[in-house]
């Protein structure tokens, strides 16, 4: 729709909303609010309308203002402790000089709707550039009590310093792209590595875009406490009951929970029989002279699980070359000779583990820098000060999902 026809039917503007729901609780928490209009006998998306930088952001703020005044006053009727999600971003935050939302909010206070629950979604691609305005303006709410949320990561660049600086309460990260079956594990990391940002700065996540039980349980997963989407409700011009999926979410995470067990077993079940075959292994080998007898003998016992091993001393530093599988053989590279692993995240921790513990750890999975295929990496203490790393083969993780 032409933005003039919107200005000149501002009275048919309204509010939707679409709940938010809680991971522990399984109930509604809140509600975003959506603008639409009244198109004869049709609903519109406003949605195009407040992204599109064409339209003269006055406008935008007269039909966004007209759009939570109405929410509110239907939010009335709403528990005391249900959120309300309002959408701006930086231009029209930094544009509203009157700070004529603020002044909206506060007008809602002794009627019932405290500022401390509403949440101020900015969009983190709109945030770019003005982060320094942005941030005084965020903390003038932030003293009222008004949360704030960094919304659309996921789908936007994600500027990790400017997000720390801005202190959100929630980061709302968009999996609208994890609907994509083009889409692999790289995309996956990118957004698990959200969930761990989320839980260094003090952060909730909420997952929006949820349309199907698989992007669910990703977001279940990986640390979401809030749920938002398609698969869970539409927006609607009327509340909800706050347990209307109590049952539904309840069963559907117990699932979860019953399959991410088994997961989890039958990787303690691989770390164990890798601890007892490489016990084995060493006590059958242990009269060898040096490593590079021992490393090739090792290999051989483990055709069709590892494609490379090097051998480390605790500060980090390689013993000898890498010995890599090549067509049924096992060969040794000499280039890593001496390097330093010390470097990598976890590294020396997983070496005073090994220590203390005396038994392997297996990795996470991650890309491999050399061949950029998902692997895991089991590492094991060979003797005093000596600890063999064991990079397993993408085919044996690839034959067995709970290793991918």
């Amino acid at each position: 729709m032409d933005a003039l026809d919107i200005m000149a039917g501002i009275d048919r503007v309204y509010p939707v909303f679409q709940p938010i729901f809680s991971a522990d609780e399984h109930r509604v928490i809140g509600y975003e609010i959506l603008g639409r209009f009244k198109l004869e006998d049709k609903s519109v998306s406003l949605g195009s309308f407040f992204q599109d930088e064409q339209v003269p952001v006055e406008f935008r703020l007269e039909a966004d203002l007209a759009i939570v005044n109405i929410a509110f006053k239907k939010a009335l009727q709403l528990e005391d402790h249900i959120l309300l999600f309002i959408n701006r971003d930086a231009e029209m935050l930094m544009a509203d000089t009157e700070e004529k939302l603020l002044k909206l909010i506060l007008s809602y206070e002794k009627k019932g709707i405290s500022p401390s629950r509403i949440v101020l979604e900015i969009s983190e691609r709109n945030s770019m550039g003005e982060a320094g305005g942005l941030e005084h303006i965020l903390n003038y709410y932030r003293a009222y009590g008004v949360k704030i949320a960094i919304d659309k990561l996921g789908t936007d660049s994600s500027n990790l310093d400017q997000i720390n600086m801005l202190e959100p309460d929630i980061l709302k990260v968009d999996l609208d792209a994890l609907g994509n079956v083009a889409i692999g594990p790289a995309y996956q990391d990118i957004l698990y590595s959200l969930s761990l940002l989320a839980r260094k700065i003090g952060a909730n996540l909420l997952f929006e875009s949820i349309e199907t039980v698989f992007q669910l349980q990703f977001a279940w997963k990986n640390g979401g406490r809030y749920y938002q989407g398609y698969y869970l409700k539409e927006p609607s011009a009327d509340f909800v009951t706050g347990e209307v999926l109590k049952n539904q979410l309840k069963e559907e995470c117990h699932s979860f929970i019953i399959s991410e067990k088994k997961k989890i077993e039958r990787l303690f079940i691989l770390t164990s029989d890798l601890n007892r075959k490489l016990q084995e292994l060493t006590m059958k080998y242990r009269k060898q002279k040096d490593d590079t007898q021992l490393l090739p003998l090792i290999g051989k016992e483990l055709d069709g699980m590892a494609f490379r091993m090097y051998i480390c001393d605790e500060d980090g530093f390689q013993d000898l070359p890498n010995l890599v599988e090549n067509r049924g053989s096992w060969i040794f590279h000499h280039e890593h000779n001496r390097k330093n692993w010390s470097w990598r995240p976890y590294f020396l921790e997983n070496i005073f583990k090994m220590r203390s513990e005396k038994r392997g750890f297996l990795s996470d999975r991650y890309n491999d820098i050399e061949s950029g295929e998902t692997i895991r990496t089991f590492s094991y203490p060979i003797g005093q000060e000596r600890y063999l790393f064991i990079d397993l083969s993408p085919a044996f993780l690839n034959a067995r999902e709970e290793l991918f």
